[in-house]
This record gives structure tokens, C-alpha cells and sequence, in this order.
């Protein structure tokens, strides 16, 4: 075949060569007219360059590059041919032969994908040709897929086949391309009738071994721009038939035009293939010769050569040569093929396969059910009415996301079926595609996944009005394949891991291209066919897609894993009977008048942060499923894992035995019925706390409250991970579902598991707002059920008996029998090793007993253990993870990462992964499965268990460093991709999460418990090694040099200590919490310095060095107050408490200094050298470069014990025990106000001349300097208005009124022509504020008059006054009820909460609304004058016999108000409200707003009010607040 064996060198390509070749591997023909117009031949073809065919031939980029790289590929294929003798021989043998046209065969093949990495493509695969003569049947070839070699004749029925390349004489134009086709179609086809065998001629598949690059019968195709060239070549058959073309008419049928898919390229190109069939009926006794024609070049004709007869010989079409001998056996030849046709249809039918079996086992994977928990995807074109009706199994199925190729689906499709029973999200695939710098999970949530089905739409969707609409193949490919392949690639390699989900490709309709893509991309990204099915009633939609597939993954496979041949209705009836819930099954919710209502599962969907528990919770679980599977769960349950639903109905249902009721269980519930008591002063949204031992049952008695209230409740499980404003919208909905009157539903019981304090108070804020903002009346609305682990449940249920449940590992003697006796009954059904974590409850886990017993059982568990096996490996690290971080886990898909699985594992994939397990492993761990994906985990059935497996798999020799240095260094894990975020927060958190009693630890430390357990049980170098390398792991994060920083100054090291805090500041240099260990390494090493030369004579010389570190350390305090205060986010005053501990610190060591201490007037001189630029000699050299920085250290104590006077003054004093200490802040105070009073003394000390009590004797305090006076003032505590309220309260001070008396006695006896400074101002206001409320007969109290008169000092601009200042102001002016200036009173009020309440909102920053601690100093009272206000601690006082839990809940809960001695005392306004705005009755001018400190009790209607009034420094706030009836 000429065209077959030409493979001409580029060099001597003529410019018609050239073009041809530009047509084949398909460049547009103005760009192929403009070179050859330019007389580009081959030479200057090898020249070109990208510029020059942007510049000369105004060629576009794309272009331009394709033909370079095509060149370049050429090129390069033929220096690989030309290596080899036979080629070149080759080469010379075709170049001699035609130099018309190059060979396009010779054209390399395009590269394939580089994410192709398990040779998908890029091999060579056998295929299937499309079926013979068969009408409708949509077939397709792959290219570079290889047909079986030609073949002669067989049995005459099966047809034989002929190969022709033919991809140059594609190029050809009309005539010689018809002349071309028709002459091997009549050579072959009157071959084939002939010899009376059907036969097949295909064009585009390689029929020679010479073809360089190519294999015998290689499917290549190329473009057909008109099909109607191909057919109307057979017009040829009358020109070539002398006679009996009637009958070549017959048996030679249409061509048929096979599309040839190519992954790599957009351009379409076909193959072929004319089918010939001789019927009997046609052919018989007939002969036919044929004159084939051929386009003579010296004249342009079409010339016809002689009359020939053909006949089939082995693979070839040859003339016959024994014509006369041929002719005789022609009726042996009509024998011969009559037969075969009557055996054809004679034929014994096909034994059907069982189909439902299949079906069955490709979709469990063997098992006799489908998992729950299972994620399938769903990849579907379109489908017909009748297969809609035909989609409940589909219905009960955890379908991820659908790829849906049908436009019309929402409208009529599959879409609007589905979402008429559950919730789906729509997309296209662009929504695939993560925006940069967001994080997975983040985008995951975003898109809803895996809460709703997510619905792409994958070409177009006609009901939607943005600009998505459907498109052509063609089109389909060039604009939308990169981002199915984005898509794809992202689920199947970032977010669902390999064995977790199931890809089902639904054929309803005729295949296109682009699903067939789709497929393709699966295969890649899923690395093989193991999880993805096929299912296709009609065989011929299966015939394209069966030829697809096979090229990628061969024949037998794509059978395997394919079901063809059975209709959606026996589908959809098959798979209903192996799931393990009934198909539409029904869920109903209480309601508020004692009925149900129907809950809707795409409602119950869209209410996705809760678990809700329906009062026909489980019914839907099949008959079947029951029977196979209620041992299993009651093992489970029993050998550590967490309680399920199904637990609780098998047992109320009578299946398994009961699940034994706690104690503590009957507590709670007489808590709930005491909260679910109706009364016109219950709140909203009410909480009830469980706090328990890990390991004691604490989750499942929350669980079986849910249970067994869900008949009367409505009840719901809030899930993990969501922020309080969408549960708290989801939990309002599930309220008011179906409720007709949102003012009376069912309560809703909502159980938050292992959740935080601030985060509860942020659910029951955003709960009680929305009561609020919906105006719901007085009434229960939400009781929260929280179930948090703790060391000391008693002492947590102490604190609050009222609202506080422990649940321990000690049993009453009631439970005691109990569990006896479950544990005969249990150790009769299992072994004792399958339910041991159930044992270990029985004998209470303290028991010696149970120390002895979990030791045996480990050491006989790991006798026979494979301590260097993989899996010992890895139980070594979830033993290590699970010891030292709460509720840790390893995901299943790293385990399978680390083991040694095959590389391909068949479907069984849990199975494979199970058997990989040794048999002590199985026993001693659970098998987890997260609550939202359903991936699973595993973790060592209890802690204690976990914790003797180290000991025990460690021994002796090796240590627990060891085994976490290992544990960093598995790259393998930590890069795993699936579940990353949970396995790196639990590596991150074994080395920087500190025991927090208030998180339920046993103890407070310093830092991780394995740091603190390498440190003393190795050393403190191991630790800090340790946690080197844990730095390097997690990519030099500043936090972890910070921990660095922390370690080496706590045990010294402080030059290490320094440069891993300097580490830390450099990649975050404007974290306050960072400067602040900064400082704290500074402050720790003047510490140590301080300590070394604390016993000997302190020198200038001597103590140079404490004091230079000293001075360093406030100043990174004070780079650390900048950052604070800088910051937006968070309220850090660290630095600010730092730079006082430090400089009292200091001060205590510049004044031991013999030169200061050992002087009579030392004391003085000191002061002078700190106050004055009085420098004394000796310390003129050694200290001459702290000077100016000594000389500022009274001005930098000030402003920061000032700082902290205000902040203290805003906030209430003391620090949750939740707040304390974060990882960042490790230095914080617990007691501020304390620390104040105590540091404001202790400043105060320092910069005194002489004592207090030395001053105040004087005759005449005012030979004291205004100076000295402050330095007295503060010394006794009335340096700022906190310490001065302080003293009011201070148990440790016996006679608080003498104290303040003392403070005024250092003031001016005639303040009013003073002039205080505003600061001094304020403090001696508040002093007298203060007496007032000690005793307001004192004699050195001012009169209320006179402080009034004296205020108007303050700056008339009230912007100008301190927060203080007009804080004061409304306790002064605030009018009485026989005042006659009310107004003007009011109105100085009125000016002064406008801008404290512009400095609160400065003060607060954007923290969150939890943390908007204002805390009220007084209220107004019933009496008049200096008795109009009285101290909140007065007020709280009625209050003490209380426990303290007890008094927050009755100040909390508004119980407090009602007591009749606070009636009392103090005073009821009057106001009203507007639109949930309280308004105080009084101000006449302007209205005076007044905002509650608690919003929920604000009426909702506009009511009338009455209220107490509290003073802050946020303005008057409104408490009580009560409707008049």
C-alpha cells in the first residue's frame, strides 16, 4: 500500500507536503493557504520559530505553538525509527516509491496526560471492532486501542476484516478520496462475496508493522469534514460492475462512521468501515469481477483498470488466478454459506446471567448489605419517565454528588424527582474549584458537602437564568473538560478517600462523549475500575460505552464491573430488599396539642448542624438487617464503642438485653422535669450540665435521656464544627417546624457533647436573641444538655447541684448489681476480650483489681505480637496519641497509607484492610466513623488501656521521645491528604495542647503532658530536641519556637531560650502573645540573675547585667502593650501586668544596692537619681547606659498600673477559669484586682520618701510635695478608681473608712482652688464616693453639693474626660426625686454616657459578644444624697449564704431581683419599651435610652416598664426589668 510505505525526510517535504501535513494534525486552512502562498517546503519548515509565525504570518499563539511541538515531535520519532536497520531500509524502500505526500502515520502520537500515572492510556489495549451490520448501535474506538490482526475467512458468518490507513488519502481532495475509497471497497467487498463470507474494511487502523510507531491494526482515524464524500463513493459500484450491480448494491452496505476518541485533543476523527454480507439469497451461482478505478495524475481522469475477479486468501484480497477451477466450486461455496446462515439462527439461546446477584455484590462489596455509611456519586445523563418512577433506592442512599449531563434535570429530570424527597445543593462544576488560600475544610463547608447532595450540573442548565447553557460535544470538551477534571480531581484525591465512596454510572439514554470523559477521569483519579459500576438497560447505550471503557481497562473488567440488560424498576427493586432501612420510610416529630407531624427528610436535611433523634427513631431498619447484625452492634457497643441509636431500640425493641440505666440518669431527669415546669419567669433556654470520667458511660446516659424524652421533646444532637449562629437558626427551626403558633411549641432538647464553655454561651446567646428578636413570650424554648469529661465531676456537681450531674467510674450499690449481672449474661454471649471495656465499668477502673486485670490483659494480648510488624507500629502511635490527647484518632486511610496493602486492593477493600490486622490489634481497637463524612477511624478502646500498651510495647529500653520523634518523622502521615486536618491537629496538640482542669484535665501544666512526661522521666534536652523537631514538622510555625522559647527559659537555657523567642517574633511580629514570651524570656533571665547575687553585696558593677536584662525585658513588654492594643481581635493585657511585675522587680534591686541601702538618706538619694538627672557617682560608669531608661521606669509603672485601673474598671475583676491561660499566653494574672491593689502599694513604696504613717503624723502634710502626696495616695490604695473601690471590699482591711479618711487628709483642704490635675481629680472624687458608701457621717466627707460644684472642673469638651471622669459624672448628677434641675441634670448625664459609651466600643474592639464583660459598680438606691447609690457589693451581700455557683445562676436567672431585702434597697424606675428599646421616664428634653444587661428579658411588646438601674463604665444599665400590669 503506496501511501503506507513513504516515509520521505522533512528536509525534502515539498510546500503541498507541508500543507498536508498541517491538514492532519489540524491546523485551520488560512493558515495552511498563507504558508503555502509563502512557499514554506520542508528546509524552512525545520527553521521556524514562534516569533516569526506570529510576526510573518499573523498566526495566533495556539497555532503556532501546536506546529512547533508537532515538528519537534516528528522529529524526534523519526531519529528513534532511523536507529534500527529495518526502518531505514524501510525509508529508502517508500522514498523511492512516492514523494507526493509525507506520511501522516508516521506522525507521533500526542502525549498523554501527566496525571496518567497508572498507565491509563498510554498502553496499547486490545479492543473489540463494533458489531457486525447491526443497526442503531452508537459505537465508539479509542485511540491507540489495537483490533484484533486481519483475518481471512472463517466460518463465513463471522466476518473477516481488512485494515487501511488511509489517513494521506483522507487529505486528498473530492475526487481522488472517492476514487481512492471506492477502489479497496470494491476490491475487498467482491473479494468477500466471492467466497461468499461477510467482511468488514476499516479506514484509520494501521495495517502494517512498518508503520513506524505504530502496531498492526492500531486504531488512529482522522477527520471527516463530509461524510456524504465517503457514501456517495459507492457510486462507483454501477461504473465498476458491468454487470449485477444491483447485487454489489445488496451486500456491500452504507459506511459507517465510528467516532475515535482522543483524551488528548479536541479534534473529532472516525474510522471507517464498510460492512459486506453475500446473503445466500443474493449471491447464489453468481461471480462478480469489478474494474477498480484509479485517478491517473498525467491527465486528471479517472481511469478503470481491467476486469478482475477477487477472492479472499488468508488476510489479503487477491485476483483469482485459477478462474475455471474457482467458477466450479461455486455452488459448493453457496452450500457452504447456506448452511452457515441456517445455523446462525438456529443457534441455542444464551443462558441469562443472574444480574441481581451481580448488582447485589458490586454494590456491598460482597456483604450482605449496603453500608450506611457508604458515599456514592452518581454520573447520569438523561432519563425517561418511566425510570423516574424507579429512584427509591436511590432515595435511602448517602449520595455525595450527582454529575448530571442533562439539562433539563431540575425541570424534568432525575433532579426534580430527587429533590421532592431530599435536599440537594446546585452546582456546576466551576464550583469545584477552590479559591486560592482557602482551606479545604473551609471550602467543604462551604459547598455544603457532605450535609446535602450536591448536584452538578455538567453541561448546561435550561431552567437556570445565569449563562449556563448546554453545548455541543465538540464545544463540551474544548470549554468544560478542564474543569470536570478539576472536579473529579478533587473529590477523588482531596476530599473522599479511596474504599469510602462508590461511582455509579447510570446509562438511561444514548452516551455522549462527554460522559464518557467523565468516566475516563474516574478511572485516573481512582487509579482502576474497583469502585465504579455501570449500570445500562439497553445494550446498545452500553456498546459505546463498553467500547470506551475497554480501552482503558480491558474487556473482562469493564464486564465484570457493568450490569446490562435490566430495567431501572428491577433495579431499583433489587437494591431496595439489600438496604438496611425501608424504602420511603416516615419520621415524625412531637407537637405542642399531644400529636406528631410528619418530618420531611429534605427538611430534616437543610437542617443540617443537628442530629435529630424522631419519635420513630429506627423503625425503618429491615426485618433482615435486624437478624444479621444486632450481635454485631451489641459488641461493639460493649467492647468500647460509642452508643447508637440502634443500641437503644434493639433493646427497648427486646432484640439484645437493656442498656443499664445510670444513677445519674435519674438525676437529670428529675432536672428536666423540674426545667420543663412552666412559669411566667422562666427563661427561654435553660442548661443542664453532665460532667464525667472519660471512659464511665457519661455520653451514653446523655444519649439515652435523648431516647427516652424524644416522644415528648423535640430532640437533636447539635453535630461538631458549626458555629453557634447556625445552630442556633437550625434549632429554631426544628422548634417551629409545623408548629401553628411559634408562642407554643414543644421545648427542644439539644445535647452539645465536648463543647467549651464559651461556645455554649454563645449557642444560648444566639438562642435566647432570636426568642427575642421573634418576640416569643416568657416560656421553655431550649433546655441544653451538656455532656463535658472531667477529672472531678463531684466537685463540678458541687459547685452547681442545681444544674450539675456527675457521672464516675464508682458505682452506687444499686449499679454494682446491675453491671454484676450484665456482665454474667454479656460473658456468656462473647468472650470476656470483646467486651472489656464494659468489665472495666463493672469494677470501677480505681480498684486495684482493674490495675492488675488491664496488665494481664496487655501482656497477654502482646505476648505473641510482631513488634516490628507495620500495624505494632501504628497501634504504637494511636496508643501514644490517645494517652496524652483527648478523644484522638488515626483515620483508616492512614493506616492504609502506612501498611503494606497491595497497591490495586480488589473491591473488598474494608475486608482486605480488616484481615491486615493482627489478632491482638482487633481486639484493642474500635473502629470509629465520623459523624459527618463517615470516614473511619480507629482508636485503643479506653485510655487506661491505651496508656498500659506503651508501657508495655516500650519497655524498658525505649523511651517515649523515641516513639514521637518516629511519629513526626512518618512523612507518609503527615502528608497523607485524606483527614489530614484531624491527624495534624492531633500531632500539634500532643505537643502544645496544655491540661486545663477547666477542659476536664486532671491537673493544670505547663506545657503538653508528654512534654512535661519526657522532662521528667528523661530529660529536659530530650524535650527540647523533641520539640525541635516538631517545629521542623510543622514548617518552623512561630508558635512552636514560642513553646521553644517557653522550655529552654524554664529550665535556664536562656541564650536558646532568646533565640527561639526572637524565631517566633520575626515571623510574627505583631502577635502581642508572642512579645509577651519574649519578654518573659528576659524577664525569667534577669530572675536567675537576680537570684545569683541576692546574697552577696549588691555593686553597680555586680548588678549591671540584671539590670540591662531587666530593662530589655520592658521594653519587649512594651512592644507587646503596642500589639495588644493594636489589636482588633483579642484583649491581651499581658505585657501591661509583665511591665509592672518586672519593674517592681527591679526597683527592689536598684534600691538594695549598698550605695542606696546602707546610707541613712539612701532611700532619698535613690528616689532622686530615678526622679531627678541626679546620677551618683558610683554608678555613673557601670550603669551609664541605663540612665535615661531608669530615669523613665517610674512613668512606664504608671501608665501600665493605669491602664490596668481602666481595664479593670470596664471588666469584671476576676478571670474565668475557662479564660485562663492559652497556649500563646502563659503568663497571666488570676486575681487582677489583688495584683492592683497590691502593686499600686508596692509602687507606692518604692517612690515614698518617708512612711505613711510618718506623713500623715505630720502637723502639716502640706510640706509634702503634690508628688510625694500621689506616690502616699497610691501606696494606700488610692492611686486609680478601681483600687479605690477595692477598698471597700478588701476582707484583709479592718478599717476601710480610716483608709479613705487617711487618703483625703493628703489632698488640698480646698480642692476647689487646687486646681487638681483631671486624674487627681477623679481620685479624690471616687475616695469620697467611696466613704459615702462606708459612712456617710464621716467628718471628711464633702458634701454631695460641693464634689458636684468641684466636677465642673472636668474639661467642658467632655471628649477631653477620662472614662473615669465620666463614669463619676453620672454617679453625681444622677437627679433625684425632688431635685428642680432635672433636666440640666439629665442632660449632664445624658452627655456624659454618649461618650463613655464611644470609649466602651473602643475598649471592646471586635471581640466576641461573650467576652463583653461589663461589670456594674453601683446602683441606684431608695434613699436620697450621699444614699442615692449603693455599692454593688451591698446588693450582692443578700446573696453570700449561697454557694458560688448558686449565687451566678440567681443573678444569672434574674432569681436574685425578687428577694425582698433588694426590693429594699434599692430603687424601681420607671421607662418604657419601643420596638425591644428600653427608655427611661424622667428626661423631658431628649429620650434617655438605657440598654439591658440582659437582652433576652426585654419585653417584646412595646410595654410599660419598671427596672433597676446599674452604673457602668459603659453608661446606666437597666436590671429587673418587669411590665406593669
Amino acid at each position: 500500500m503506496a501511501e503506507q510505505e513513504d516515509m520521505l525526510p522533512v528536509e525534502e517535504w515539498t510546500e503541498v507536503q507541508v500543507s498536508s501535513w498541517l491538514r492532519t494534525i489540524g491546523v485551520k486552512e488560512q493558515y495552511i493557504t498563507r504558508i503555502k502562498e509563502e512557499e514554506v517546503n520542508g528546509t524552512i519548515l525545520l527553521e521556524l520559530t514562534e516569533d516569526f509565525l506570529r510576526k510573518e504570518f499573523e498566526m495566533k499563539s495556539g497555532p503556532a505553538l501546536l506546529i512547533l511541538k508537532k515538528r519537534d515531535s516528528l522529529l524526534k520519532q523519526r531519529s528513534k525509527v532511523e536507529e534500527t536497520p529495518q526502518s531505514a531500509k524501510n525509508i529508502r524502500k517508500g522514498s523511492k516509491k512516492h514523494k507526493e505526500v509525507p506520511e501522516a502515520e508516521h506522525v507521533p502520537k500526542d502525549t498523554t496526560h501527566p496525571e496518567q500515572s497508572v498507565g491509563v492510556l498510554t498502553t496499547k489495549r486490545d479492543c473489540k471492532p463494533r458489531p457486525f451490520d447491526k443497526e442503531g448501535i452508537d459505537s465508539t474506538y479509542v485511540k491507540h486501542n489495537v483490533l484484533q490482526p486481519e483475518s481471512g475467512a472463517f466460518d463465513l458468518i463471522s466476518p473477516c476484516h481488512e485494515y487501511k490507513s488511509f489517513t494521506i488519502a483522507a487529505t486528498l481532495d473530492r475526487t481522488r478520496l472517492q476514487a481512492k475509497f471506492a477502489k479497496e471497497v470494491l476490491k475487498f467487498g467482491s473479494g468477500c462475496m466471492n467466497i461468499r463470507s461477510n467482511g468488514t474494511i476499516h479506514f484509520g487502523v494501521m495495517d502494517s508493522r512498518d508503520d513506524a510507531g505504530y502496531v498492526h491494526g492500531e486504531i488512529i482515524g482522522f477527520p471527516v469534514p463530509e461524510k456524504d464524500m465517503y457514501v456517495d463513493a459507492l457510486d462507483y459500484i454501477e461504473k465498476s460492475c458491468s454487470s449485477h450491480s444491483e447485487h454489489m448494491r445488496q451486500c456491500i452496505r452504507p459506511p459507517r462512521f465510528i467516532e475515535v476518541l482522543d483524551m488528548d485533543s479536541a479534534e473529532k476523527r472516525y474510522v471507517v468501515e464498510v460492512d459486506i454480507v453475500p446473503s445466500v439469497s443474493v449471491v447464489r451461482k453468481k461471480m462478480y469481477s469489478v474494474r477498480l478505478p484509479n485517478f491517473k495524475e498525467s491527465n486528471n481522469k479517472i481511469d478503470y483498470e481491467k476486469d478482475t475477479f477477487f477472492r479472499r486468501v488468508g488476510s489479503k484480497t487477491e485476483p483469482v488466478s485459477d478462474q475455471l477451477d474457482f467458477f466450479k466450486r461455486v455452488e459448493d461455496r453457496d452450500a457452504l454459506r447456506d448452511q452457515a446462515e441456517h445455523c446462525q439462527y438456529l443457534s441455542t439461546p444464551c443462558i441469562g446471567q443472574d444480574l441481581g446477584r451481580k448488582l447485589t455484590m458490586l454494590v456491598t462489596n460482597g456483604k450482605k448489605f449496603i453500608e450506611k455509611e457508604k458515599w456514592y456519586i452518581l454520573v447520569a445523563n438523561k432519563f425517561r419517565p418511566d425510570d423516574l418512577r424507579s429512584i427509591d433506592h436511590l432515595l435511602n442512599m448517602n449520595i455525595f454528588c450527582v454529575f448530571d449531563f442533562d439539562a433539563d434535570s431540575k425541570v424534568s429530570g432525575l433532579c426534580s424527582k430527587y429533590i421532592q424527597h431530599r435536599a440537594a445543593n446546585m452546582h456546576f462544576m466551576q464550583n469545584y474549584k477552590i479559591p486560592s488560600g482557602m482551606p479545604l475544610d473551609q471550602f467543604v463547608s462551604h459547598l455544603h458537602l457532605f450535609e446535602q447532595t450536591s448536584w452538578i450540573f455538567c453541561n448546561g442548565r435550561k431552567d437556570y437564568k445565569g449563562n449556563e447553557n448546554p453545548c455541543d460535544e465538540m464545544t463540551w470538551i474544548k470549554t468544560k473538560m478542564t474543569l470536570l477534571r478539576e472536579s473529579v480531581s478533587l473529590i477523588c484525591k482531596q476530599i473522599l478517600p479511596k474504599g469510602t465512596f462508590l461511582v455509579l454510572f447510570l446509562l438511561t439514554s444514548p452516551v455522549e462523549k462527554p460522559l464518557l470523559h467523565t468516566f475516563f477521569e474516574f478511572f485516573t483519579d481512582m487509579e482502576g475500575h474497583d469502585d465504579i459500576i455501570c449500570i445500562s438497560e439497553s445494550e446498545e447505550n452500553y456498546q459505546k460505552w463498553q467500547s470506551f471503557a475497554e480501552g482503558s481497562c480491558g474487556t473482562e473488567t469493564v464486564n465484570r464491573f457493568s450490569v446490562v440488560g435490566m430495567k431501572m424498576s428491577h433495579v431499583d427493586a433489587t437494591l431496595q430488599q439489600i438496604q438496611p432501612v425501608t424504602s420511603r420510610a416516615t419520621k415524625h416529630l412531637p407537637i405542642f396539642v399531644k400529636g406528631q407531624c410528619l418530618l420531611e427528610t429534605r427538611e430534616e436535611e437543610r437542617m443540617y448542624s443537628l442530629e435529630i433523634i424522631s419519635m420513630d427513631h429506627c423503625n425503618e431498619t429491615t426485618d433482615d438487617f435486624i437478624k444479621s447484625n444486632k450481635d454485631t452492634n451489641e459488641r461493639e457497643f460493649y467492647h468500647g464503642g460509642k452508643v447508637t441509636w440502634l443500641n437503644f431500640w434493639l433493646a427497648e425493641k427486646g432484640y439484645v438485653g437493656e442498656v443499664i440505666q445510670r444513677d445519674a440518669y435519674r438525676e437529670i431527669s428529675e432536672i428536666l422535669t423540674e426545667t420543663l415546669k412552666w412559669s411566667v419567669e422562666q427563661f427561654p433556654v435553660n442548661s443542664i450540665n453532665i460532667y464525667h470520667h472519660p471512659g464511665s458511660g457519661g455520653s451514653t446516659v446523655a444519649r439515652q435521656i435523648m431516647w427516652n424524652n424524644r416522644k415528648d421533646l423535640r430532640c437533636a444532637i447539635v453535630k461538631p464544627s458549626y458555629s453557634a449562629a447556625i445552630v442556633a437558626e437550625h434549632a429554631v427551626q426544628l422548634r417551629e417546624y409545623e408548629e401553628r403558633d411559634p408562642q407554643k411549641c414543644v421545648p427542644v432538647l439539644l445535647l452539645i457533647e465536648d463543647c467549651d464553655k464559651e461556645n455554649l454561651n454563645d449557642l444560648r446567646n444566639e438562642l435566647e436573641n432570636a426568642m427575642n428578636t421573634k418576640k416569643i413570650k416568657q416560656g421553655q424554648c431550649f433546655i441544653l444538655l451538656s455532656c463535658r469529661r472531667s477529672h472531678n465531676p463531684e466537685k463540678m456537681c458541687k459547685d452547681s447541684p442545681l444544674n450539675n450531674v456527675s457521672v464516675t467510674h464508682q458505682l452506687s450499690p444499686e449499679e454494682k448489681i446491675k453491671f454484676a449481672g450484665k456482665v454474667q449474661k454479656l460473658e456468656k454471649q462473647y468472650n470476656i476480650e470483646f467486651i472489656l471495656t464494659f468489665v472495666l465499668m463493672s469494677v470501677e477502673f480505681k480498684h486495684q483489681k482493674i490495675v492488675e486485670y488491664v496488665e494481664n490483659f496487655v501482656k497477654h494480648l502482646l505476648q505473641d505480637i510482631d513488634r516490628k510488624d507495620v500495624v505494632t507500629r501504628l497501634i504504637h502511635y494511636v496508643a501514644l496519641l490517645n494517652t496524652y490527647v483527648p478523644n484522638s484518632f488515626i483515620s483508616q486511610s492512614h493506616w492504609e497509607a502506612l501498611m503494606p496493602l497491595p497497591l490495586h486492593m480488589d473491591r473488598f477493600r474494608q475486608h482486605t484492610f480488616e484481615k491486615s490486622l493482627s489478632d491482638p490489634a482487633k481486639l484493642v481497637l474500635v473502629h470509629l466513623k465520623d459523624v459527618k463524612t463517615h470516614i473511619e477511624s480507629l482508636r485503643i478502646i479506653h485510655p487506661l488501656v491505651a496508656k498500659e500498651i506503651l508501657q508495655q510495647l516500650l519497655g524498658d529500653q525505649k523511651l517515649q521521645s523515641c516513639l514521637a520523634m518516629n511519629l513526626l518523622r512518618e512523612d507518609v502521615l503527615f502528608e497523607h491528604r485524606f483527614g489530614r486536618e484531624e491527624y495534624v491537629k492531633f500531632l500539634r496538640a500532643l505537643f502544645m495542647r496544655r491540661c486545663r482542669i477547666s477542659n476536664g484535665d486532671e491537673y493544670d501544666s505547663f506545657f503538653s503532658p508528654l512534654i512535661e512526661h519526657v522532662c521528667a522521666n528523661e530529660t529536659p534536652a530530650t524535650a527540647i530536641e523533641l520539640l525541635t523537631q516538631a517545629y521542623q514538622r510543622f514548617n518552623k510555625d512561630a508558635f512552636f519556637a514560642q513553646q521553644l522559647a517557653r522550655l529552654n527559659y524554664t529550665h535556664e537555657k536562656f541564650e536558646e531560650a532568646k533565640h527561639w523567642a526572637e524565631m517566633a517574633a520575626k515571623q510574627m511580629p505583631c502577635n502581642s502573645y508572642i512579645l509577651d514570651t519574649k519578654g518573659q524570656v528576659y524577664r525569667k533571665w534577669f530572675h536567675a540573675k537576680f537570684k545569683v547575687i541576692e546574697k552577696v553585696a549588691k555593686t553597680p558593677e555586680n548588678t549591671a547585667d540584671a539590670v540591662e536584662t531587666a530593662l530589655r525585658a520592658i521594653d519587649c513588654f512594651k512592644e507587646c502593650e503596642n500589639a495588644a492594643i493594636s489589636d482588633r481581635e483579642n484583649m491581651n493585657n499581658s505585657g501591661f501586668f509583665a511591665t509592672v511585675e518586672v519593674g517592681c522587680s527591679l526597683l527592689k534591686l536598684i534600691f538594695s544596692l549598698h550605695i542606696f541601702s546602707n546610707k541613712a538618706q539612701g532611700h532619698s538619694e535613690c528616689m532622686k537619681y530615678l526622679l531627678t538627672e541626679y546620677i551618683p557617682e558610683e554608678l555613673r560608669k557601670p550603669w551609664e547606659p541605663f540612665h535615661n531608661q531608669l530615669k523613665q521606669l517610674q512613668m512606664r509603672l504608671h501608665a501600665s498600673l493605669e491602664w490596668i485601673s481602666e481595664d479593670l474598671s470596664y471588666f469584671q475583676t476576676d478571670i474565668d477559669a475557662d479564660e485562663a491561660e492559652t497556649i500563646e499566653s502563659p503568663e497571666i494574672i488570676s486575681y487582677p484586682l489583688k495584683w492592683l491593689v497590691k502593686k499600686s502599694t508596692e509602687y507606692g513604696k518604692y517612690f515614698c520618701e518617708a512612711s505613711t504613717s510618718t506623713a500623715l503624723s505630720q502637723s502639716n502634710p502640706a510640706t509634702l510635695t503634690p508628688f510625694m502626696k500621689r506616690l502616699i495616695i497610691y501606696r494606700l490604695g488610692g492611686g486609680n478608681v478601681t483600687t479605690v473601690f477595692s477598698i471597700m471590699t478588701d476582707p484583709k482591711e479592718k478599717h476601710p473608712a480610716k483608709v479613705l479618711e487617711n487618703i483625703i487628709s493628703l489632698y488640698p483642704s480646698n480642692p476647689q482652688k487646687a486646681r487638681l490635675e483631671q486624674m487627681d481629680l477623679v481620685n479624690y472624687i471616687a475616695v469620697h464616693i467611696a466613704l459615702s458608701c462606708m459612712s456617710t457621717q464621716s467628718p471628711k466627707l464633702a458634701s454631695l453639693k460641693d464634689l458636684q460644684t468641684l466636677s465642673q472642673q472636668f474639661p467642658t469638651d467632655k471628649r477631653k474626660c477620662l472614662p473615669s471622669a465620666l463614669f463619676l459624672l453620672t454617679l453625681l448628677f444622677w437627679p433625684e426625686d425632688d431635685d428642680t434641675d432635672k433636666e440640666n441634670k439629665y442632660d449632664m448625664v445624658q452627655s456624659a454616657v454618649e461618650c463613655l459609651k464611644k470609649s466602651y466600643w473602643t475598649k471592646m474592639k471586635d471581640v466576641p459578644t461573650r467576652k463583653r464583660r461589663i461589670y456594674t459598680h453601683f446602683f441606684l438606691s431608695n434613699g436620697s444624697g450621699w444614699n442615692k447609690i449603693v455599692h454593688k457589693s451591698k446588693v450582692e451581700a443578700n446573696t453570700k449564704i449561697l454557694s458560688v455557683s448558686e449565687k451566678r445562676m440567681k443573678w444569672f436567672r434574674g432569681e436574685a431581683w425578687k428577694m425582698p431585702e433588694i426590693a429594699h434597697l434599692l430603687k424601681t424606675v420607671s421607662g418604657w419599651t419601643e420596638d425591644g428599646v428600653i427608655y427611661l421616664t424622667g428626661p423631658k428634653q431628649r429620650t434617655f435610652c438605657i440598654p439591658p444587661l440582659n437582652i433576652a428579658s426585654v419585653p417584646y411588646s412595646n410595654e410599660n416598664i419598671t427596672f433597676y438601674l446599674g452604673f457602668t463604665f459603659r453608661g446606666p444599665v437597666a436590671y429587673n426589668i418587669t411590665v406593669k400590669e
